[in-house]
């Protein structure tokens, strides 16, 4: 599958096995795959995130993705969820973090040499390249790009969609800025 991405769109995924392995994290997930894509410039997904807005607020964006981390990456409706069941996600990260220090529950590591291999996409980061891959033969591009790469991060459930989507970049605003489909609005 590889042989079909863009020099942007491989550039994307070594960007975000480097942000796996400064976190200290066992793989590669969607979330390093968005804060790769903010690396970027130069690219259809940069220019994407730039006309959104995105460009002048990454570090809010990086902020937000830091924090559902912290939350062992529940979701802001995950959270909402267990409210409704009576589980307060803000005093189990409290209590963990009290007992372990803070970012216990992110799985990340302190000791960051701990691992000597490749780290392995978890099944969120390979849904996103998989979803990378079928909006690009949907739209009948040859070659899958950093654009579809952002596209799928919106699409999927989970943090990166909740985060892109917060900031004012949604997979219908993306979509308009990146294939001039109807007026560019952030979602």
């Amino acid at each position: 599958m590889f042989e079909r991405f863009t020099k942007d769109a491989r550039d994307v995924v070594r960007g975000a096995v480097e942000h796996g392995e400064r976190a200290g994290s066992q793989s590669v997930d969607p979330e390093h795959m968005l804060l790769a894509l903010l690396d970027r410039e130069a690219s259809r997904g940069s220019f994407a995130l730039t006309a959104l807005g995105l460009g002048e607020r990454k570090e809010s964006v990086r902020e937000a993705l830091g924090e559902a981390r912290r939350r062992g990456g529940l979701s802001r409706a995950d959270t909402e969820a267990l409210a409704g069941l009576g589980i307060d996600v803000s005093e189990i990260v409290f209590r963990v973090e009290e007992a372990h220090g803070v970012g216990a529950m992110s799985g990340d590591r302190e000791d960051k040499g701990w691992w000597s291999g490749r780290r392995s996409f978890s099944r969120g980061a390979k849904n996103v390249l998989e979803r990378a891959l079928r909006i690009a033969v949907a739209r009948r591009d040859r070659h899958i790009g950093d654009e579809h790469i952002l596209l799928a991060l919106a699409a999927a459930p989970g943090v990166p969609a909740e985060v892109l989507a917060d900031h004012g970049a949604t997979y219908d605003s993306l979509t308009r800025v990146l294939y001039g489909e109807g007026e560019a609005k952030a979602g």
